[in-house]
């Protein structure tokens, strides 16, 4: 099992009236929410009862977190994540602060209790038809759990034979309460403990659970033997308690983690990319043999809603002229790819553009793990498909073979996940025919894009470079305050190919000066795309081509003044902007 290593020493709470734990000096310290907070979950004031207060201070309650607290120099501050779980992120020193989750239970006080009642619904399990979905798990636990646990008075005074209600360790020992039917009687408070356990461990990911809840996180990741670290939204590198000693131990989670999400590791098949029943992607690799600090693993969260464009240009990633640049694009078929270097936000930058596609398009996006969301009401998902180990028990079928199924089903736009081989020639073959193309490329500018492409595997004829219309480059930079920031750096457009010189010609319209960054639009009246193709296709006279401009400046408008009027949730934008289009207000 993994190993809690809590960074201070944790003081044991003595056992009493849980009404007295609101009565004392640190509850009387809260905020008028933090107080709010404790007198809803009790097992928030047992932690604060159990770390040394009087050594590291009374954490700061926030009920939401906001990206201002990335400048606090000393960290003790704690969140909720939902009605169960809270987190503390603290500074102990070092390079990482500590993420500690909050859980209803923080210590192993209640194993005793569990296996008891694990015993018990041993007997009840098969009055139940066999679930196939999470939500189905959950409510027959649930509803188990309820049959053979019952409220009733003189619960909670377990006695361990000698006449003290607990024992040194402070766990419920073997001596139940057994109603006469058989069934456990239990206090609220313990109900409330079995089922959050229950439900982590026998339908969550069980210690990882609280991390995959936490709407700020990003990444968690094991690289082995050693700690479970996380990647924050707002406090970026973090360490959790959570650590393997043991190489056996860490072997046994990882297997039982690869069955959780039915892609169970082996010796014969040690790497695993999966997707969690919320969406987030999973990769874990198996043994010693290949992995030499032991098997590992990571999980790159997934967001229900995606982040939109206007809540981009609230973290400074693009500015309003630029969204509105892409806007005006892609909205008119232009085929683009996002590049740059793992963990850059390429994927969340694509799916924020997507509410720029037209409304009534008909999409295909095509992925290895299902990471897109696109609003469209006309939208087909096509994921690919192993050929070893897949629940139907078919031939593999790879992003080249869905590609070239989606090309048959007419569509306005085709998603592809990201670009690695071959099916990258038959992307620009969808270019040459018309299909507009979106996708992601791992490279870190245009020349290496353009020499990966033309290379080996993918090998697109170099004639058909030019059908890609824009390249927008997106990194991870360091901010004034050494913080992580994801900026697109630049937009280029692919103006075209000189077979005499065998050289391509692209320019840069937008760049960001890192200086004090901010976004340069260097490309103002002398865009190849926006005169030569856009004005085109919307029938400005060649006279006139640089009204386009005015076209530009006009969505920078709707977009500040929809991002003033707070229109920043992912669909509520795309409603917007159909509703924009379809009304031809930018006719």
């Amino acid at each position: 099992m993994p190993n809690i290593n809590f960074p201070f020493e944790v003081t044991e709470l003595v056992q009493k009236d849980e009404s007295d734990l609101t009565q004392c000096g640190i509850y009387r310290q809260l905020s008028s929410t933090g107080k709010e907070y404790a007198e809803e979950n009790k097992q928030f004031m047992r932690y604060l009862h159990m770390i040394p207060t009087e050594e590291i201070g009374i954490p700061k309650f926030y009920s939401a977190l906001t990206k201002k607290l990335r400048s606090l120099k000393k960290i003790n501050v704690i969140y909720p994540v939902n009605q169960d779980i809270a987190v503390h992120i603290y500074n102990a020193g070092g390079s990482r602060n500590y993420y500690i989750p909050i859980e209803p239970v923080m210590s192993d006080e209640y194993d005793e209790l569990i296996e008891k009642v694990e015993k018990l619904l041993v007997t009840i399990v098969d009055k139940f038809d066999l679930p196939k979905q999470e939500e189905e798990k959950r409510a027959i636990l649930d509803k188990s759990i309820d049959m053979v646990c019952k409220i009733g008075t003189g619960a909670g005074n377990r006695s361990n034979g000698n006449g003290n209600g607990n024992s040194g360790k402070g766990k419920l020992l073997d001596k139940f309460l057994m109603h006469k039917e058989g069934s456990i009687i239990v206090t609220p408070e313990e109900l409330k403990a079995i089922k959050y356990l229950m439900m982590r461990d026998r339908v969550g990911l069980g210690l990882l659970d609280p991390f995959i809840h936490d709407p700020y996180i990003e990444d968690i990741s094991c690289s082995g033997l050693g700690d479970i670290y996380i990647e924050h939204k707002i406090f970026e590198a973090l360490r959790s308690p959570v650590s393997f000693k043991d190489g056996k131990d860490l072997d046994i989670f990882v297997i039982k983690l690869s069955e959780k999400v039915g892609k169970p590791v082996s010796y014969r098949s040690p790497i695993v990319d999966a997707t969690l029943p919320d969406g987030s992607r999973i990769n874990i690799v198996f043994g010693e043999d290949i992995s030499k600090k032991g098997s590992n693993f990571t999980i790159r969260k997934f967001s229900e809603t995606p982040l939109s464009v206007l809540q981009l240009t609230d973290f400074g990633t693009l500015d309003y002229i630029m969204a509105a640049y892409i806007w005006l694009t892609l909205g008119e078929g232009m085929n683009c790819f996002i590049i740059g270097e793992t963990a850059s936000g390429k994927t969340t930058t694509m799916n924020a553009l997507t509410t720029f596609l037209r409304s009534n398009a008909k999409i295909i996006s095509i992925e290895d793990t299902p990471e897109l969301q696109v609003p469209h009401q006309n939208w087909l998902r096509e994921v690919t498909r192993s050929g070893e180990g897949n629940d139907a028990g078919g031939a593999a079928v790879d992003m080249f073979d869905l590609l070239k199924a989606a090309l048959r089903q007419r569509p306005n736009e085709i998603i592809i996940g990201e670009i690695r081989g071959v099916e990258g020639k038959i992307a620009f073959q969808s270019m040459q025919t018309g299909h507009s193309v979106i996708s992601t490329f791992h490279a870190s500018d245009v020349e290496k894009l353009i020499q990966r492409l033309t290379g080996d595997p993918i090998n697109v004829p170099k004639s058909y470079v030019d059908s890609l219309n824009l390249v927008i480059s997106q990194n991870a930079v360091q901010g004034p305050d050494g913080g992580l920031l994801r900026r697109i750096t630049s937009i280029s457009e692919i103006i075209g190919y000189d077979a005499i010189t065998q050289s391509f010609s692209f320019v840069e319209v937008f760049k960001w000066i890192p200086e004090n960054d901010t976004f340069v639009f260097s490309g103002n009246m002398n865009s190849y795309l926006l005169e030569q193709k856009i004005a085109v296709k919307k029938r400005l006279p060649e006279h006139n081509r640089r009204l386009i401009y005015k076209d530009l400046e006009r969505r920078a408008k709707i977009l500040k003044m929809l991002h003033d009027k707070g229109v920043l949730d992912f669909y509520k934008l795309f409603d917007v902007l159909a509703d924009v289009e379809q009304k031809g207000v930018l006719q």
